[in-house]
């Protein structure tokens, strides 16, 4: 990529930076969508030895370009998203891709696919970290900044994304039952 289209590049993911989450840090301070996406890939590196036949280097890709369309509509979170925003935040993203050269343009299209179609294992994998960080982040911060539905939520949430793997399966069991333990402080 020639630098001057890499910088233009980077200017619009950097925008990720500043674009905030509902989550909040440890700290009390708004968690950014690239905090988020950095979690996730750190996630899957240490992840690594517990899926020996994943491509966990294309997991780590799709973590780190999962919510690039957020560069252009904000963060949306999942219990309020509808699907015209969903729709609209693909069209933006698809207009961006436009104008990245080749093969980059190709490559993240291919990813941004490969994670809708949620069939390759990678995909999976993918799908299952973006959820459970989210609840991993909930029971990092303060119970303060939790929403009434987060209650329930990081109960709930990615149950469905976890059952291909036993390992996933019992991180999400561990994660519930950390989200149990602080519900407890609120009694």
């Amino acid at each position: 990529m020639q630098a001057e289209k890499l910088l233009e590049t980077l200017r619009v993911a950097e925008r990720l930076k500043d674009t905030v989450r509902h989550c909040y840090t440890a700290k009390g301070r708004r968690e950014s969508v690239a905090e988020h996406s950095w979690m996730m890939a750190l996630m899957a590196l240490l992840m690594r030895d517990e899926f020996p036949q994943a491509d966990m280097d294309k997991v780590i890709r799709m973590c780190i370009v999962h919510d690039l369309g957020e560069a252009f509509t904000g963060d949306i979170p999942v219990f309020e998203k509808t699907e015209q925003d969903a729709k609209q935040e693909k069209i933006l993203l698809e207009n961006w891709l436009g104008a990245l050269p080749s093969p980059y343009a190709e490559e993240m299209r291919a990813l941004f696919q490969e994670m809708e179609a949620r069939k390759t294992l990678e995909a999976r994998i993918y799908k299952a970290i973006d959820g459970l960080e989210a609840l991993i982040q909930h029971n990092i911060s303060d119970l303060s900044t939790w929403t009434e539905k987060e209650y329930s939520l990081n109960l709930t949430y990615a149950d469905d994304r976890v059952g291909f793997s036993d390992y996933l399966t019992a991180l999400r069991q561990a994660v519930r039952e950390e989200t149990l333990r602080k519900l407890e402080q609120k009694e």
